[in-house]
């Protein structure tokens, strides 16, 4: 396995953060990564292995975009992201992990949940969908429920994409008029955000409660967007005992072309750029 860092995880926050990352540089190091990615894939592939990874964390905290830095250059086919709906009545009258199970990784495939069944533990907690006997009904239960994953083969990773309270605030407020960001502006999240404390206490048990020595949790700073990113992809694949397969050297095969116009009339659309 490719080394990606030698730092050790800590419990606090560096006491001078290191400056906004520029462009070029993150391009430069996401690059890398993607090829590292890649190879992560073929690794997969043939090895049938089974790997499931967790996002959670406060809005604005980065989950979407994380995850689309690990998928934009891997398959669709291996890599599958599950971002489940509110559940419906038929799943609120299930056993709450129920409507997950089916999502789990098969063999030769990663599943990545942005938002998965911690929900329960963070905004349904906080925002009142469900009563405290579920949450420590939970929190008792997830450990074991876990440990039946990583005894079925399947690898379990999962992190919290830590954000500050400016910076989700910045993140908010750029969302409002921004035509492009106005789906990601909820009254959900219009009430998620005053309740910060709330949501620090459910993280910090949620965490305590919940992880264990086969499925840890791992905590990211995620007020720069790119550093996060590019952090959390490298330590994933540290995490993972992942080979690239030997590639054997491809050869383009004669290219025969007799014509280049169509038959027929083709319907191309219109061109206005």
């Amino acid at each position: 396995m490719a080394e990606h860092g030698k730092e050790r995880a800590g419990t606090s926050p560096p006491k001078m953060p290191a400056p906004k990352m520029k462009e070029k540089e993150y391009q430069r190091e996401l690059r890398r990564l993607h090829g590292e990615l890649v190879a992560l894939q073929e690794w997969v592939k043939a090895s049938g292995a089974k790997v499931c990874i967790v996002f959670e964390g406060r809005d604005t905290a980065g989950k979407g975009g994380t995850i689309k830095a690990i998928t934009e250059r891997v398959s669709p086919r291996v890599f599958r992201v599950v971002a489940l709906p509110a559940p419906t009545e038929r799943e609120k009258s299930q056993m709450y992990i129920q409507r997950y199970l089916p999502h789990f990784p098969a063999g030769g495939e990663v599943v990545i949940f942005d938002r998965s069944w911690y929900n329960r533990a963070g905004v349904e907690r906080v925002l009142g969908f469900c009563d405290d006997e579920q949450v420590t009904r939970f929190l008792a239960m997830v450990p074991a429920v876990e440990k039946a994953m990583v005894d079925a083969g399947i690898i379990v990773l999962k992190y919290w994409l830590e954000v500050s309270p400016e910076e989700q605030t910045r993140r908010l407020e750029s969302r409002i008029d921004d035509p492009r960001k106005t789906w990601k502006l909820s009254d959900l999240d219009l009430l998620s955000y005053t309740r910060w404390d709330e949501y620090g206490h459910a993280r910090d048990e949620m965490i305590a409660a919940t992880s264990s020595s086969w499925a840890p949790w791992f905590v990211a700073h995620s007020d720069d967007k790119k550093r996060a990113r590019l952090n959390v992809i490298s330590h994933l694949l540290s995490q993972i005992p992942y080979q690239p397969p030997k590639r054997t050297k491809v050869a383009l095969p004669k290219h025969t072309v007799s014509t280049r116009e169509s038959g027929i009339v083709l319907p191309f659309i219109p061109t206005p750029f």
